[in-house]
């Protein structure tokens, strides 16, 4: 294994100072923790919309924190939920007097934390916390992680409409709502080339043959539901997306958002190559592609492979997707 860090154990925590270091007009770290926050936090008088989770998925969740999107991000260690006492901690810091929106990944430890951190938040302020749970992953039911279905890229779609409506001047019940407006109207799947490699352990996190691919991966190393030979990009691109729209069901002639996501160690190449064949796939059921984002959103640290992410739009969606974003790793103008 050969790896960009120091000691494993060190990761996060310099990972965290190199990202201050790199955005300092944008985001802060609140001392003595693995929370970041908009440099300007808390914006008195808005929602605020908080995020968090295991480390591993960069720029996920710190590099949208900003104007347009999230006021808080903790970050637990790799592929570790973040403490209840960190998480309450933020909630309390971006709390500009409107109330709080927590937008939690549909993992076990993720939900867990972030609801006893809400009721933490609540006793120790006079805070309103509300909350939302992303389970866009069609590939399971239920999985090792989750009972119901994973949390996965769609996630970033949630943080752009609910963080523009919050800066929009939405109220809590506002931001809530639009963002289970994306949560109800979003699905994804994704596929593993080869397995990702943890600091800690420095191996492998599952074995996979150099003619092997896994269809209907998380983002936490694990592998996916099933395991076939390796396909051209086309043929994968194919099954992913046939998943998604199957479980999405749009009308002819919906229009719809896209993410075709890396994993982190696929190149911008290969998604655009994918992202031709989705497209294309798109324009065969008589969907219309309002916007097609592509590059790495939130990756699973050094694994090779994608996900496939639609989102079916209304006026509304798009008007607080076209909204003004300023972040380190997403900008909308």
């Amino acid at each position: 294994m050969k790896k960009l860090i120091n000691e494993p154990s060190a990761v996060v925590d310099e990972m965290l100072d190199g990202m201050v270091a790199a955005h300092p007009d944008e985001v802060r770290r609140l001392e003595d923790s693995n929370v970041l926050v908009r440099r300007d936090a808390p914006v008195e008088g808005k929602v605020a919309v908080v995020s968090g989770g295991g480390s591993g998925h960069e720029p996920t969740h710190a590099g949208y924190l900003g104007p347009g999107m999230l006021d808080g991000a903790a970050a637990g260690e790799v592929f570790t939920s973040p403490t209840a006492d960190e998480v309450s901690e933020m909630v309390q810091a971006c709390d500009g007097g409107e109330g709080v929106l927590m937008v939690i990944k549909n993992y076990e430890g993720d939900v867990m934390n972030f609801e006893t951190a809400g009721e933490l938040a609540e006793m120790e302020s006079d805070v309103d916390v509300a909350k939302v749970v992303v389970n866009d992953d069609v590939a399971v039911e239920d999985s090792l992680y989750t009972s119901g279905r994973r949390g996965v890229c769609g996630t970033i779609f949630v943080h752009k409409v609910a963080g523009a409506m919050a800066d929009e001047g939405g109220d809590l019940d506002d931001v809530q709502r639009v963002a289970q407006k994306v949560i109800d109207n979003v699905a994804t799947m994704g596929t593993a080339l080869t397995s990702c490699i943890t600091p800690e352990k420095g191996e492998p996190t599952f074995d996979l043959g150099e003619d092997e691919i896994e269809l209907g991966i998380g983002i936490h190393g694990e592998p996916g539901v099933e395991r076939v030979e390796m396909m051209s990009a086309d043929e994968i691109t194919e099954r992913l997306t046939e998943n998604v729209l199957d479980d999405l069901d749009p009308d002819e002639g919906a229009e719809v958002a896209t993410i075709v996501n890396g994993m982190g160690g696929t190149p911008l190449s290969e998604l655009y190559i994918v992202n031709r064949k989705l497209q294309s796939m798109l324009d065969d059921r008589g969907l219309e592609t309002w916007d097609a984002w592509v590059g790495d959103y939130m990756t699973s640290l050094d694994m090779q492979g994608c996900s496939v992410t639609v989102l079916v739009l209304d006026d509304e969606l798009k008007e607080l997707l076209a909204h003004p974003v300023e972040t380190p790793a997403l900008t909308v103008t």
